[in-house]
C-alpha cells in the first residue's frame, strides 16, 4: 500500500522574494485568485511597492519603488499572507519549500524573485562596501561623513549615480571601459554627460518624483529579528534622495577617472607600510600625469591593473550584480543561464515543473524579439513579475496566454545627473556587429540624441534631456518602417518628426 502523504493542506501559490518582481507578482495572483491564499515568503522585513505607476507610452513606463512594511501588502491584498524568513531548502520533486523559521510549504505554482546580490571585488574586507540596499546605502552615508577620499570600482548605474551625487570627498573612479556609463551609453553620450561632472552641481535640487526612503525606525525593530546579514532587495533609481552624501573636504566636487583599468590588489595600510609601496596624490589636473608620491596614510590601498597605487577611506564596490540562486539548488536540477541565472522560456517557466521565476534570478532564454534583450533594471522585475503571475494562472485554469508585449521592445526611463534618459530597443547596437549606422544631435548641456540604424529602420535610441520624441522613436521601432527617404532629416530640429509619423 501507497504510504499515505502527511495532512499537508493541498499546495498554494507561493512567491518568494519580496523585491519589485516578487510583489507585483504576488498581487497579480492575488487579484486573479481573491479567494485563495498566496503566501509571499521575504527575508527582508520590508517589500518594495510600485507606486505612482505611470504608462508613459505604450511600452515606456514610470513608476515610483516605494519600501513599505509587509503589513502594508496584506491589508491592500487580505489573501496576500506575508513569511518574514529565508528559503532553506526547496524540494521540488515533493513541491514543498523549507523555511528558515522551521516551517514547511507545499506549493501548486512556485515562482523564484529573489533577486541577485551585489559582486564584491573582494569578500570580507571591512573597508570595502557595496551598495544594493538601502541597508547598504545607509551604511555607506555612514562612513561618508568620516572620509576625505574613497574610490568607486565599477561603471553601471549605481556608480554613475554615486559620482554625481558626492560632494566634499575625493573621488577616484575606477571603470574598465574607455567611457563612463558602458551599460548604457557610448562614448558620445558618456561625454555629454562628463561635461555636466565637472561643471559645478546646480544647488537647487530638483524634487524627485520616486520616494524618500525612511526605513530608519521602522527597520531597527524588525532587523534585531531578522539575520544581520540577510541581502534586501534592490535600490530604485533616486535612492541616494533623502541620503545627505557629503565627505569632510570642504571643496563641492573633485573626481578623478581611470579609465580601461580594473582592481589588481587591495592592500590594508599595515601590509602597504611593510611592503614599502608608494602610492599617487589625488591628480590635481588631468592633464599634468606625472607620479607624485601621496605623503598621507591611509586605511586601505589600491593598485589598480594600469600600475597606479591609491590610498583611500574605503572602497565603493558597484561592479554588478549575480542573481540569488544558492537557496533553491540543492537537489534540484535547475538549467542556469550563462550570467549565473535560472534559465526561464517565454511563458517564464523554468526547467522545473511548476517553478517560474521572474526578475534579476532568472536569465530569458526564449528566443527574444530583436529589438529586446534583458537587463536587470525596474522596470523588467515589474514587467516580469506580472507576465509570470498571468502564466502561473492560465496555467493552472488550462489556458493559454500570449507573450506580454513589454517585451517586443526593450524600454527603459531613468535619469543619470539630473538628466531624463531615455533607452530604447538596440541603444548600444548591441548584437547588430559593424552593419549599421548612428545618427546623432548634440546640444551641449541641453540634449543628446542617438539613432541607431540598420538597413533604413531604426533599431534603438538613446534619448537624454526633454526631447519629447521617445513616443515617435518607440512607434518607428516597433513598426520597423523604411526611413531611409528621410536621410539626415530624420533628426533636424527645425522639422517637426512627430507630424509625419502621427
Amino acid at each position: 500500500m501507497e504510504q499515505a502523504r502527511p495532512p499537508l493542506k493541498a499546495g498554494k501559490f507561493v512567491v518568494v522574494g519580496g523585491g519589485i518582481a516578487g510583489v507585483t507578482c504576488a498581487e497579480q495572483l492575488a487579484i486573479n485568485f481573491p479567494s485563495e491564499d498566496i503566501l509571499l515568503v521575504t527575508a527582508s522585513p520590508v517589500i518594495k511597492a510600485v507606486t505612482n505607476f505611470k504608462q508613459v507610452s505604450k511600452i515606456l513606463e514610470e513608476f515610483d519603488v516605494e519600501e513599505q512594511p509587509s503589513t502594508m501588502l496584506e491589508n491592500r491584498f487580505p489573501n496576500i499572507k506575508v513569511l518574514e524568513s529565508g528559503v532553506k531548502q526547496l524540494k521540488s520533486e515533493e513541491h514543498c519549500i523549507f523555511t528558515e523559521d522551521g516551517s514547511q510549504h507545499v506549493y501548486k505554482k512556485l515562482c523564484l524573485c529573489a533577486g541577485a546580490k551585489p559582486k564584491l571585488i573582494c569578500e570580507g574586507n571591512p573597508y570595502v562596501l557595496g551598495i544594493r540596499d538601502t541597508d547598504s546605502a545607509q551604511e555607506f552615508q555612514k562612513q561618508l561623513t568620516k572620509a576625505k577620499r574613497i574610490m568607486i570600482i565599477g561603471n553601471g548605474g549605481i556608480a554613475l549615480e554615486l559620482v554625481y551625487e558626492i560632494e566634499s570627498c575625493e573621488v577616484i573612479w575606477a571603470i574598465k571601459d574607455k567611457a563612463i556609463g558602458n551599460t548604457f551609453f557610448d562614448v558620445g553620450a558618456a561625454e555629454f554627460l562628463t561635461s555636466k561632472l565637472i561643471s559645478e552641481k546646480p544647488e537647487t535640487k530638483i524634487a524627485h518624483k520616486r520616494t524618500r526612503y525612511t526605513t530608519e525606525g521602522m527597520r531597527k525593530e524588525a532587523r534585531t529579528k531578522g539575520r544581520a546579514d540577510n541581502v534586501g532587495s534592490a535600490l530604485g533609481p533616486d535612492w541616494h534622495e533623502g541620503l545627505s552624501l557629503k565627505g569632510t573636504k570642504e571643496f563641492a566636487r573633485k573626481i578623478h577617472i581611470e579609465s580601461m583599468c580594473e582592481v589588481k590588489k587591495i592592500y590594508l595600510q599595515e601590509e602597504f607600510r611593510i611592503l614599502k609601496k608608494k602610492s599617487w596624490t589625488f591628480p590635481k589636473d588631468h592633464h599634468n600625469e606625472s607620479f607624485k608620491t601621496d605623503k598621507e596614510l591611509w586605511p586601505v590601498y589600491v593598485e589598480l591593473t594600469n600600475e597606479k597605487i591609491y590610498g583611500c577611506d574605503f572602497i565603493v564596490s558597484a561592479t554588478g550584480v549575480t542573481p540569488n540562486i544558492e537557496p533553491f539548488l540543492s537537489g534540484n536540477n535547475f538549467e542556469l543561464g550563462e550570467d549565473g541565472g535560472l534559465k526561464v522560456n517565454d511563458h517564464m517557466c523554468t526547467s522545473l515543473p511548476d517553478i517560474y521565476a521572474a526578475g534579476d534570478i532568472c536569465t530569458a532564454s526564449w528566443q527574444p524579439s530583436p529589438v529586446w534583450q534583458q537587463m536587470r533594471l525596474w522596470t523588467q522585475a515589474r514587467q516580469m513579475g506580472w507576465y509570470a503571475a498571468k502564466c502561473m494562472a492560465a496555467a493552472s485554469l488550462g489556458e493559454t496566454i500570449d507573450m506580454d508585449f513589454s517585451f517586443e521592445l526593450f524600454a527603459h526611463v531613468t535619469k543619470f545627473f539630473n538628466y531624463k534618459v531615455v533607452l530604447l530597443g538596440k541603444y548600444n547596437a548591441q548584437g547588430l556587429g559593424s552593419d549599421h549606422e548612428l545618427m546623432l544631435r548634440c546640444t551641449k548641456g541641453q540634449e543628446y540624441i542617438k539613432v541607431v540604424m540598420q538597413n533604413g529602420r531604426m533599431m534603438g535610441a538613446v534619448l537624454i534631456g526633454e526631447t519629447d520624441l521617445e513616443e515617435t522613436f518607440e512607434n518607428l521601432i516597433l513598426n520597423q518602417m523604411d526611413l531611409s527617404s528621410y536621410g539626415e532629416d530624420l533628426l533636424d530640429p527645425n522639422i517637426d518628426i512627430e507630424d509625419y509619423f502621427d
